[in-house]
């Protein structure tokens, strides 16, 4: 009989570890497997879309803000660079993120062009929260935005593809990771399909006034181009450039535009009027040291040594009548190359490298709408000028960058 106790207490005990075995095998399973396989109740967060298309105002005017060189990192953690010393104790990426809300509070841009180095990648671990707090006023305010990407940008967990990816699903972004390669109609007749190099090559169409006979039209076009980051050529380190494929692609879209317009009632006279953005500015832009310019011209202009021809296809399409650039932070001057103008943004960001004591700033284009007896007509006179980081949000360096001829 004592066996058989002994024995019964050691079965009752080895039953009670199995059972407790197996309940902790079924509780693992079931917390770290069956749980991820099943469909989550959360909500599903789906894209916001601004009011397209992208339009003129009731009062004829089109106001771009130009965002150059946010270089977020992580933002409360992140400190500012080159600030006084009073400045830098409390001073983080929250500082670059105050001066945009403040911008566009003042400025109410209909659209905001972010011209690379949008997140300093080096900077950030976690690169989606950079960019979703970057660009976070912008998507907070609902307001349309697009952007390109810098040399920096991509220097932390994804790549250039999987940035532009990301950015093109954002709230209220219109930026596009690069447009069909090819024209349909194009291929149907034998037509190539071509690669466009780079990621970030795209082209938004801006109508008229609601309710005026422009209302389906565009009357002004915005070129994006990817500019890149580093290259290696013969063997020598150097920045990125715009390749001959996205010239030949730009060359494409600028004269079917220009085509559609011929096709439409409006009345023929000079192109419509086109603006670009990119990041690095073009091996030509030293020249404009010597040349008559607005605004500052601090440091030696960090370019590609590779000339591929940008400003010759530019001049040769006629249409962009200004460039907006970014990537040298000191440098906030327009000058005119060959009849088009080639402004700096001036650095936005306060981790990005500045000039302690030299506010950060950044760009303002407004397009304005002539007037006729009819209504509305077509753009007429582009502006810009620049706000600085100041206690008066300071408005500097207006100038007009394009204005149409009179007709004869």
């Amino acid at each position: 009989m004592k066996m058989e106790s002994i024995s019964a207490k050691w079965n009752w005990k080895h039953s009670l570890l199995y059972i407790t075995l197996i309940y902790a095998i079924i509780f693992f399973v079931d917390k770290q497997i069956l749980q991820k396989l099943q469909i989550s109740h959360d909500k599903i967060h789906l894209k916001k879309y601004p009011d397209l298309p992208l339009r003129f105002r009731y009062d004829g005017t089109f106001k771009i803000l130009q965002v150059a060189d946010m270089h977020y990192g992580m933002g409360k953690v992140t400190r500012c660079r080159d600030v006084t010393a009073t400045e830098f104790k409390y001073c983080s990426d929250l500082n670059t993120t105050r001066f945009l809300k403040r911008i566009i509070e003042a400025e109410k841009p209909d659209f905001i062009a972010f011209t690379g180095d949008n997140i300093f990648g080096s900077s950030t671990t976690d690169v989606a929260e950079s960019m979703i707090q970057a660009f976070g006023p912008a998507m907070e305010l609902g307001l349309p935005w697009a952007a390109v990407l810098g040399n920096h940008d991509q220097e932390s967990t994804m790549d250039r593809e999987e940035l532009m990816y990301f950015i093109s699903l954002m709230d209220y972004s219109v930026a596009q990771v690069n447009p069909p390669a090819e024209d349909p109609s194009n291929l149907a007749k034998g037509g190539v399909m071509e690669k466009i190099d780079g990621f970030g090559n795209y082209d938004l169409r801006v109508y008229g006034p609601p309710g005026s006979h422009l209302a389906n039209s565009s009357i002004l076009n915005l070129f994006f181009l990817d500019s890149g980051d580093r290259e290696t050529v013969r063997g020598v380190r150097t920045y990125g450039y715009i390749k001959e494929s996205q010239l030949r692609w730009l060359h494409r879209v600028s004269e079917a535009l220009q085509g559609q317009k011929q096709d439409s009632n409006r009345k023929v006279g000079a192109q419509l009027p086109g603006l670009a953005f990119f990041h690095i500015p073009i091996p030509e832009t030293p020249q404009l040291y010597y040349q008559n310019i607005v605004g500052q011209f601090q440091e030696a202009v960090a370019c590609s040594r590779v000339n591929s021809g940008v400003l010759q296809t530019l001049v040769s399409l006629g249409d962009i009548k200004a460039v907006f650039v970014g990537h040298d932070h000191t440098n906030d001057f327009c000058g005119n190359l060959n009849g088009i103008w080639f402004c700096y943004g001036g650095g936005i960001g306060y981790h990005g490298y500045g000039k302690a004591g030299w506010p950060r700033r950044a760009r303002i284009i407004l397009a304005e709408a002539g007037k006729g007896e009819n209504g509305w007509m077509e753009v007429e006179m582009i502006k810009t000028w620049k706000r600085l980081d100041d206690q008066r949000l300071s408005k500097i360096d207006e100038q007009v960058l394009w204005e149409m001829c009179p007709s004869r």
